[in-house]
């Protein structure tokens, strides 16, 4: 064969016309909900009779099913039909220093089962291990049929490397930047298996189900043990060269150098704004004992001055963060989240009141609407496109 033959397009043959007619037939019934064979045709210009071969070959195939009748003023009464959200599933994971989130979804997207564990793994295997065990017994308790878990989704920290098959910057989970740990996870749970920023899933789980949707480009900032963002412009993530777009833990801040341990100084933004920073504030100011984050926010609603004062400078310095962020990207919305953004209710006022004084630069502020499961329902919409492809191709 000739390279010219090579670049030539394929013939036509009616196998491949057919096979783009029902896809065309099924994605409109996915996007526009249930319609008649008549409907169909009006929508898409395919003549009856091949709405009516392409609808009983997706049918047959286990993709759309009969969703009731509708009957108009005159004529007869029609048969609807949808897709059949039981033909695919999809595995959405949140591997996270604390805890681990794992999540069933049919091909519509509703979540079927969930599971949520402490991980409480020593070791990098032995969290791969966690993920694989759990995951699997989540498949196996919801008494579905595995072989119709078609592909999976992993949200953890850092940036994964598909080159090298590892994670880069995840330095809140010790040794999780080892290759073979992904390929574990594949081997472990017999599925095609995708890695993805636990920013960056957030960020696609707040643009599908939470307060992200009407967004035109919107970022997801996520405050907990370290800080990071996820960017979604017009319904695409972006992760830039390297997938390290997002990675604002990494600027420097103000008090990188100063050498006085007194002054409580951070050399970069992770440093400055993420939990550990709210609980060193809190001491500076006076708390005392073991202390978290948790407990720093928790003394601030009952009234604790040392601790008000901490979510205050954590409130200042976040909009340093949103500052920043608006003059690169100029973002509709700034959406916070993490465990220490889900106590937006204390941050909220300050995180404004201090970008008025900073930038003219204003985007709207907002409380993620999904709390903890924004990572978890991120990984369930990425891994729902893969699924959705393989139960059309696997017909």
């Amino acid at each position: 064969m000739t390279s010219s033959d090579e670049g030539a397009e394929q013939p036509w043959n009616p196998q491949r016309q057919r096979s783009a007619n029902e896809r065309l037939l099924w994605e409109r019934l996915r996007s526009g909900g249930a319609a008649s064979r008549a409907q169909l045709a009006r929508e898409t210009g395919l003549s009856k009779p091949t709405v009516s071969s392409a609808l009983a070959a997706l049918e047959q195939a286990g993709l759309v099913r009969e969703a009731g009748t509708h009957a108009p003023e005159r004529g007869r009464t029609a048969v609807l039909y949808a897709p059949d959200p039981t033909a695919g599933y999809a595995l959405g994971i949140d591997i996270g220093r604390s805890r681990l989130r794992v999540a069933l979804a049919d091909l519509d997207g509703t979540v079927v089962a969930r599971c949520d564990v402490r991980n409480q793994a020593r070791t990098a295997n032995t969290m791969a291990d966690l993920a694989v065990s759990t995951a699997r017994g989540l498949v196996a308790d919801s008494a579905l049929d595995p072989r119709k878990v078609t592909h999976a989704v992993v949200g953890t920290p850092g940036v994964y490397d598909e080159d090298k098959r590892r994670v880069r910057y995840a330095q809140q989970l010790p040794g999780w930047g080892r290759p073979g740990l992904f390929d574990r996870i594949r081997d472990g749970l017999g599925l095609p298996v995708a890695v993805q920023n636990d920013a960056n899933l957030a960020a696609l789980g707040e643009y599908t189900y939470g307060v992200g949707a009407d967004s035109r480009l919107f970022v997801y900032v996520m405050i907990g043990t370290g800080l990071g963002m996820g960017i979604v412009n017009e319904g695409r993530l972006f992760t830039g060269a390297h997938g390290g777009a997002g990675e604002i833990g990494f600027l420097p801040w103000e008090g990188r150098g100063e050498p006085d341990p007194e002054a409580h100084t951070a050399d970069s933004m992770e440093d400055a704004v993420s939990a550990e920073a709210v609980v060193q504030a809190a001491r500076a100011h006076g708390m005392t004992g073991p202390l978290t984050a948790k407990d720093v926010f928790d003394a601030a609603r009952a009234g604790d001055p040392a601790a008000a004062r901490a979510v205050e400078q954590e409130g200042e310095r976040l909009a340093h963060t949103v500052a920043a962020v608006s003059a690169v990207l100029d973002p509709d919305l700034v959406v916070l989240g993490g465990g220490v953004g889900h106590n937006a209710d204390l941050l909220l006022r300050t995180v404004r009141q201090t970008l008025r004084t900073l930038t003219p630069l204003r985007p709207k502020v907002a409380p993620s609407g999904l709390g903890e499961d924004a990572v978890l329902l991120g990984a369930v919409a990425t891994a729902l496109d893969a699924a959705r492809d393989l139960a059309f191709e696997g017909r």
